[in-house]
This record gives structure tokens, sequence and C-alpha cells, in this order.
């Protein structure tokens, strides 16, 4: 019962961290600073989508939901869990800069979708880690653990740089 509350805990602590934080606007990104920031974070934010969609078909690979391809060839496991790592990795500077320079903000519905699911993100991240080291969950668990990390880190995708490189339009938000 404790491993569930990581997760909480997780989010909690992001969250928490975010709204106590005052807000540091012009802190830099790999050295780039404000419109520069912005439009490098939506770069490797299209990225991490990208790397996450990747997961996604590389899980249907392993547990033979692609028509058309049988079983998958075991690398396919190594290869799964280096690209989680990447993705992990690449999502950590951009956490970081949304955490530092804005903090959670819930100033209006896009921003305020934007910091939540930005939180609940590294939640959903902690609790798909914990479903993948526990062999006795139900096997439902682990595709909806891993469904909602991808599902979450589209929403953030979508609320912050497909905003941006639409010219901050995003329908819906």
């Amino acid at each position: 019962m404790l491993w569930a509350l990581l997760p909480v805990a997780t989010v909690v602590g992001v969250y928490w961290f975010g709204r106590a934080h005052t807000p540091a606007y012009a802190t830099s990104l790999f050295g780039t600073r404000f419109g520069d920031a912005q439009q490098l974070k939506a770069e490797l934010g299209t990225a991490l989508l990208g790397l996450a969609l990747i997961q996604l078909l590389l899980a249907l690979w392993l547990y033979g939901r692609l028509p058309g391809l049988g079983t998958a060839p075991r690398p396919v496991g190594r290869i799964h869990r280096l690209v989680g790592l990447a993705a992990f990795l690449l999502s950590l500077p951009i956490a970081r800069h949304c955490l530092v320079a804005y903090g959670v903000e819930l100033t209006d519905a896009r921003t305020a979708l934007h910091s939540l699911s930005g939180c609940f993100l590294y939640g959903a991240f902690v609790a798909k880690v914990i479903v993948v080291r526990h062999r006795r969950l139900p096997g439902w668990v682990l595709p909806v653990a891993g469904g909602t990390l991808v599902l979450t880190i589209a929403l953030v995708w979508y609320s912050a740089a497909f905003w941006y490189l639409d010219t901050s339009n995003a329908p819906g938000l």
C-alpha cells in the first residue's frame, strides 16, 4: 500500500515546489532565454512526444498487439527501456525550466492544464516504474500505467508545445 502513495507524493511534491517557488522568468534553458527558451522547449517537447509514441508502439509490439508483426524479437525489450530512459532524461531539463522559470501557475485554463498535467506526469512516471517492478499486479495495470504516462505527455505537449508552435493557439484552450 505504501507504494501507491509514492506517485501521489511525487505529484504533491512537484506541485508544492512549483507553487512555493518564486518564478525566475529570465532562467535560461541551455543558454537560451525567454522566447528562444520557449521555442527550444517546444522542440524538445515535440521530441519527447515522439519518444513517447515510439514507446507506445514498442510496448504494443512486445505484447503482440501490432497486427502483422508477430512476436517481438528479444532486443525490442531493451530498446523499449532505452527509449523510455531517453524520454525521461529529455523531460528533465524541460520540467526544470518550467518549474524554475514559471512555477505552477493556475491563472487561466491552458496554463493550469499544463501546470497540473506537468505535475501529474512525474507521478505517472513513478507509478509506471513501480508497476513494472511489481510482478504480482493484475495484467491490465501495466498497460493502464503506460497509457496514462503517454497520454499525460501528450496533454503536456498539447497545452504548451503545440500551443506555442501554433502561434499561441490550440483548439479547446
